[in-house]
């Protein structure tokens, strides 16, 4: 994508090649360097230049890539443009219609010998006057005291060095402004808090494994978790055992903790413990499930923490899951479907899990077993298993079952001619293969079979109820 690109209502205005309201308006107010980069932008859009690259619009004007850079921000504050990317730097032209107020005016008579007092601190390199009239805005939009400004910058060259670029100096400057530290007095606070809370700042970075030197913002972030109730040896904790590598994943890690009311070591220890077993769980069960998991920490939370909160341990949860793989149900939905069924069903110890399992895998077994008595050949589906749990409770046994199977064979659909000759016996009260009517399924007289069965169950049944009133 092109480093300029423009607004969509410029593109529909019929205007000369500047608009007249940038003569009128802003001409006056900008930085000659920043009229030429300005201009010569607009110049590359019109003439439909999109393969310009910043390199090559700063060779142009004989600027370095970074001075076109700063010139850009500096047209960003007039709303001129937007940078939209920093990286890759990426520019839109703006309409100057959109300006909704006036071009800031600095008054730089007010801040005479400011610059030489800039200059002094970061005496590395010079300050250019576009970095220096940056500087002028920051002090009159958050009413900066001019010697805190100085402190400020005194303060980023004791750390960085004497080279220190302005970004981190701007960067500094509103972070202070912006948690309201605008005065000398202020900032002279908050620099002597910093100072502080310095050697604790010093241990908390070797637990990092941080090179860099303590700042400011890292100050605030240590008196933010001491606020909250984190011991300086409970924070360090929390940097080894989530084994942090800046302060941003540490607040981060903190912040778990203190929604989770862990606050002592020990706690933050057993806590961390405790999430890389779920996460080792986690792992485990999805190589079972063969499913990839791009981020575990969703199938953590959703998934693994609730069978935890349910009693499954680990070992339990990745036998379910190597079950659930082998019988079809091979998502963590699937088998969390079936894990909650065994929850409700109190199967949650170890041991009933590992009996219960078996006795699974065995119908598995047996449930192929009359597949292949049946002809068939495809692999086990749900509805097999709940038509074997359904023949059971009618009473049969295996070998009923299976002869049911070889009877059925050839049918077109074996399992539910199974259904059909087991409710026959079911209804005759043949239990045994012996009592089995030799014509069962023969082509000849099915239904006379079955008429004849029942007639002689529906005379025994009369028959008890005859003699029963016969009795009173």
């Amino acid at each position: 994508m092109a480093f300029i690109s423009v607004a969509e209502e410029l593109t529909k205005k019929s205007v000369t090649s500047v608009e007249n309201k940038f003569i009128t308006k802003y001409l006056t107010e900008l930085e000659p360097v920043a009229v030429k980069v300005y201009l010569f932008a607009l110049y590359l859009y019109q003439n439909g230049q999109s393969e310009y690259t910043i390199a090559d619009f700063a060779t142009k004007l004989h600027l370095t890539e970074d001075a076109v850079k700063d010139y850009f921000e500096y047209l960003d504050e007039f709303e001129l443009v937007s940078v939209i990317s920093r990286s890759p730097f990426e520019v839109k032209i703006l309409d100057c219609d959109n300006y909704s107020g006036k071009p800031k005016k600095l008054h730089p008579e007010k801040y005479e010998g400011l610059y030489e007092e800039i200059q002094s601190a970061v005496n590395g390199r010079m300050i250019s006057q576009n970095e220096f009239r940056e500087y002028l805005y920051l002090l009159e939009e958050y009413d900066l005291e001019r010697h805190a400004i100085i402190k400020i910058v005194n303060y980023c060259v004791n750390l960085k060095g004497d080279t220190i670029g302005a970004a981190y100096i701007k960067k500094v400057i509103k972070n202070f402004c912006e948690s309201g530290v605008t005065t000398e007095a202020q900032i002279d606070e908050k620099l002597a808090s910093y100072t502080a809370s310095s050697a604790s700042l010093l241990k908390i970075f070797a637990a990092c494994s941080i090179k860099r030197q303590p700042e400011v913002e890292d100050g605030e972030l240590l008196n933010k978790w001491l606020t909250l109730g984190y011991s300086e040896d409970a924070i360090i904790c929390a940097a080894k055992s989530f084994k942090t590598k800046s302060f941003e994943k540490l607040d981060e890690a903190i912040s778990e903790l203190y929604k989770n009311n862990k606050f002592d070591a020990k706690e933050i220890d057993d806590y961390r413990k405790m999430k890389n077993s779920l996460y080792d769980t986690a792992f485990a069960v999805a190589k079972s499930l063969s499913v990839y998991m791009p981020d575990p920490t969703p199938y953590v939370e959703n998934y693994v923490n609730v069978w935890s909160g349910y009693g499954f341990s680990g070992e339990a949860l990745k036998k379910i899951a190597n079950y659930c793989f082998l019988s079809g149900r091979n998502s963590f939905d699937a088998m969390n479907d079936f894990t909650v069924n065994l929850y409700r069903d109190a199967f949650v110890d170890d041991d009933s899990i590992n009996h219960l399992l078996e006795q699974l895998a065995e119908d598995d077994k047996f449930i192929k077993s009359i597949l292949n008595a049946c002809g068939l050949t495809r692999k086990i589906i749900p509805y097999d298993r709940q038509a074997l749990s359904r023949w059971r409770d009618w009473g049969f046994n295996e070998a009923m079952i299976i002869k049911a199977a070889e009877l059925s064979a050839g049918k077109n659909n074996p399992v539910a001619a199974m259904n059909y000759l087991l409710s026959t016996w079911k209804n005759g009260g043949i239990y045994t293969v012996e009592n089995i009517p030799i014509n069962s399924f023969k082509s000849d007289s099915p239904k006379k079979t079955i008429k004849a069965i029942q007639r002689e169950r529906s005379l025994e049944i009369l028959k008890k109820l005859y003699d029963e009133s016969d009795g009173d």
